[in-house]
């Protein structure tokens, strides 16, 4: 496969959800996700293109799910069924090491942090469209978390806003690999211009001008 190529002024990789609940040893979420994660190498090869971007220069910017606060929700009329999920498992819990950047994903200075998303699109509700055009970027390399909601949900989205969107497939993690397979061969080809290895995104990112 011939390396994609990216200019550095108008590129950034945006990381979805790098939560302890989600990819640390005893994080609520963990346990459903560890088999798919460890098989794909989920969270070293996050680790790897975050590093590959900082080293190379490129921006980068979170899309972090809210984090459940006492009170939320309880007044809400109407709960999607992964909100009610949330609720129920009190899942990135402000204040607590589950609702805390797993410590090598944690922002360094320049990075962008955007408001939490309250479902699943890091968009929707959110100042991450103001934050990405306010720094002149136009094209996204796509990592973290879950394939088949976050990821899908925010991939879809960039796409609608006119992003050219890059998702990264041995760089996210799921359930079960049905509901992998589901997001990358079957959804997110529909919306992403790539998909790719960590290893081609990193031959990619490394090679920046």
């Amino acid at each position: 496969m011939t390396a994609i190529t990216y200019e550095k002024q108008i590129t950034a990789l945006l990381v979805v959800d790098p939560y302890n609940d989600f990819i640390s040893e005893g994080g609520k979420i963990w346990s459903r996700i560890q088999g798919v994660a460890e098989a794909n190498n989920c969270v070293a090869n996050m680790l790897l293109i975050l590093n590959a971007a900082r080293d190379s220069g490129l921006m980068v910017f979170y899309a972090m799910h809210h984090r459940y606060r006492p009170g939320d929700y309880e007044t809400w009329r109407y709960i999607a069924p992964i909100q009610r999920a949330a609720w129920q498992r009190r899942t990135f819990e402000l204040g607590t090491w589950g609702g805390e950047f797993r410590a090598e994903f944690a922002p360094k200075p320049g990075e962008i942090v955007a408001a939490e998303h309250w479902c699943s699109s890091g968009f929707a509700n959110t100042d991450l469209d103001l934050q990405l055009k306010k720094h002149g970027i136009h094209r996204l390399i796509v990592i973290g978390l879950i394939a088949h909601t976050c990821i899908e949900a925010t991939v879809r989205h960039a796409a609608e806003l006119g992003y050219d969107v890059t998702m990264v497939k041995d760089a996210t993690a799921d359930y079960s690999d049905e509901m992998m397979r589901a997001a990358l061969d079957i959804n997110l080809p529909n919306y992403a211009s790539a998909i790719v290895s960590a290893k081609e995104i990193v031959d990619s990112i490394v090679s920046l001008q």
